[in-house]
């Protein structure tokens, strides 16, 4: 069989014929969000020889087949000399079950036509390599600007040994995001709620600070919109933490507390108060990460090592300028309510970011609104989002800290 390879320019050109299953196979994929770390989000379509659609599967969380097999399966005997469409390159690696290129060279199909290489080190080009060895003719990157949108916090993490972070925020149109008192509830409206809530379904994990905790005692789950919910994470450099918290409950979702390393056991006959906080927590089987230093980018590379590849952040002013200052932010979602709250001093999203003049601040950019009920919800990314980058080997990124994506 010949063998197909597009450039990235005459990709669309040449690749129109394949867009339209493609697009659907983007579509299964997307079905898969918030439930595959720390995997990727796949999606695949099998066509008979005569272009028909015989089978389609997708990833479906951490564990389960991946979607090539899945989609080759529903096929049966339908998919020899016909076409694969997958949204990612077929694994080429042994892990709990065989390579997926096995599966597709031994199912028969003449073609496979993939939307990007996978940056896992361990395939990175090698699923096509060995597709191509075994005369499958594999054409590339249809669809591949979808695809890698999709999967940027996968690939965010694979590159950077981190989790991808948005940092969220809702604030009045003067910018406040609290009253001088410190009223809070609500700033955003009911159908701003409902975005956060799917927002977070689509999350491995939520992050607030102490202060957060103490102030607002949020629940931080989607509201029954992601099984199970994602992991509830509080950093507190402190444990100046309430005896109270809706967060301690265990039964809705589970609960992270991470802090610096624990000092020196005190002289004196009593515990401290860190000390009765590390107790009281363990005795409601509240998990605590000592983490070396209570930093975002320690919190981050402990949270990749457990297979996030998402986390949101709905922290404090303080906390929120410490992971943006640390390259732990990559995206930003605002929720603006039209609303005046006026207040001197004022409460804001931020704290310092460590700026001496105002051409220091970055540019962000991929501005995206929509209206939320009554609010205004603005979408920006950081210039320098790891996963817009080449996916190609460059000396130049961070060798990753995370776990390879697992195999099912």
């Amino acid at each position: 069989m010949t063998t197909t390879t597009l450039s990235h320019a005459t990709a669309t050109a040449t690749a129109s014929p394949w867009l339209l299953p493609m697009r659907r196979a983007l579509a299964l994929a997307a079905l898969g969000a918030g439930r595959t770390s720390p995997n990727p989000m796949v999606g695949a379509v099998v066509l008979d020889p005569a272009g028909q659609l015989v089978g389609e599967g997708f990833h479906a969380r951490a564990g389960d087949p991946h979607a090539e097999v899945g989609a080759l399966a529903q096929a049966g005997e339908r998919a020899r000399g016909g076409t694969l469409v997958v949204t990612l390159e077929p694994c080429c690696h042994h892990g709990r079950t065989p390579p997926c290129t096995e599966a597709v060279i031994a199912a028969g199909v003449q073609r496979v036509v993939v939307a990007m290489e996978d940056p896992d080190p361990r395939v990175a080009g090698g699923g096509i390599a060995r597709l191509r060895a075994a005369g499958v003719d594999v054409v590339e990157a249809v669809g591949r600007s979808d695809a890698l949108r999709l999967n940027r916090a996968f690939i965010h993490r694979v590159r950077s040994g981190r989790p991808l972070g948005i940092l969220k925020w809702a604030m009045s149109l003067d910018g406040r995001t609290a009253l001088p008192n410190g009223h809070s509830q609500w700033i955003s409206g009911p159908a701003a709620r409902a975005w956060v809530h799917r927002l977070r379904a689509g999350c491995d994990a939520v992050i607030v600070g102490g202060g957060t905790l103490r102030a607002d005692d949020p629940l931080l789950t989607s509201r029954g919109q992601r099984r199970p919910e994602p992991l509830r994470v509080v950093m507190s450099r402190s444990l100046d933490l309430p005896e109270q918290a809706r967060l301690w409950d265990q039964g809705l979702a589970t609960t992270l507390v991470a802090h610096g390393p624990s000092p020196a056991a005190a002289q004196g006959p009593a515990p401290s108060a860190a000390d009765r906080t590390r107790a009281r927590l363990d005795r409601l089987g509240v998990e605590r990460l000592e983490l070396p230093a209570c930093e975002p980018v320690e919190l981050l590379q402990a949270l990749a090592s457990r297979g996030c590849n998402q986390v949101l952040w709905e922290c404090g002013a303080e906390l929120a300028a410490a992971a943006l200052r640390q390259g732990c932010v990559q995206e930003v979602a605002v929720v603006v309510a039209p609303k005046l709250l006026g207040g001197m001093p004022a409460r804001t999203p931020l704290a310092d970011l460590g700026l001496a003049r105002v051409d220091q601040a970055p540019i962000w950019h991929g501005a995206r609104t929509s209206q939320l009920g009554i609010d205004l919800l603005w979408q920006l990314e950081h210039p320098h989002h790891a996963s817009d980058a080449p996916l190609a080997d460059d000396p130049g990124d961070a060798a990753p800290d995370g776990p390879p994506a697992e195999d099912p």
